[in-house]
């Protein structure tokens, strides 16, 4: 059993499959205790009986996007496990496909509340939920499609890009009690990314130098080693997690 992470209480945002719930498996994995949220609270009861339980883990289904829900987990977080030191921001939609110049800016405005000022609160509720206090870090989950160009869900990646300079500004304003980092994965085989790969699966895959797609275990490894003291100088920093695509042009 790792214990890289012994003691360390971490709140994961939409972590009821995929890859938050891969990153939410490892910090447990490495001694952690977990907070979990998603919309599904089926799926969410689900995860947590996966994790281990309330001894390590509990979960708190609602929207991320909603200032009373992000209240409401940290207040559920205090109660259960005590004051936070990881938060990791994988809340993310793209409910839009297709060129910028006929989008619908109902769905963009959407996706910036969710996946940028929804990100913001989580940081405001975390900070009051003790994270400065406690040697801090938090991870953003941002995409490739924040790093390059993404044709077809160009506005999910201006959100994902976003992301990213927020990471740098919160590394300064934060520091030296809180370290931000974030990660950037390209297509890793989850239900969200489905359409990215579903049906060609083999030759999606043939584009990226390592010839696979990624799974959200490559993703978890990452965000474990930025919340651990093995990254205790790293702060502002992007991680992209690609396979090599981003070297060849592929973005999926």
């Amino acid at each position: 059993m790792m214990s890289q992470l012994s003691g360390a209480v971490a709140l994961v945002t939409g972590a009821s499959r995929g890859i938050g719930f891969a990153i939410a498996q490892r910090f447990v994995a490495e001694g952690a205790r977990v907070c979990i949220t998603g919309r599904d609270a089926a799926a969410l009861e689900t995860a947590v009986k996966d994790l281990g339980g309330p001894d390590v883990a509990i979960g708190v289904p609602g929207k991320g996007d909603d200032a009373g829900h992000r209240a409401a987990v940290v207040d559920t977080v205090l109660g259960a496990f005590g004051p936070l030191s990881i938060l990791v921001n994988n809340i993310g939609i793209n409910p839009a496909y297709g060129p910028l110049a006929s989008l619908d800016l109902g769905a963009a405005r959407k996706m910036l509340d969710v996946n940028v000022l929804g990100t913001l609160g989580w940081v405001h509720e975390a900070l009051r939920g003790g994270l400065a206090d406690n040697g801090g870090s938090i991870v953003n989950i941002s995409s490739v499609s924040g790093v390059r160009p993404a044709p077809g869900i160009a506005f999910y990646g201006v959100t994902k890009a976003a992301l990213i300079h927020l990471t740098e500004e919160l590394a300064v304003e934060l520091a030296p009690k809180v370290r931000v980092n974030a990660v950037a994965p390209a297509v890793v085989k989850t239900k969200f990314a489905a359409a990215l790969f579903e049906g060609r699966e083999e030759q999606v895959a043939a584009t990226y130098p390592l010839q696979r797609l990624g799974v959200p275990e490559d993703v978890a490894g990452t965000v474990a080693f930025l919340s651990s003291p093995d990254a205790a100088w790293i702060t502002g920093q992007t991680i992209v997690i690609d396979g090599g695509s981003t070297l060849t042009g592929n973005m999926g």
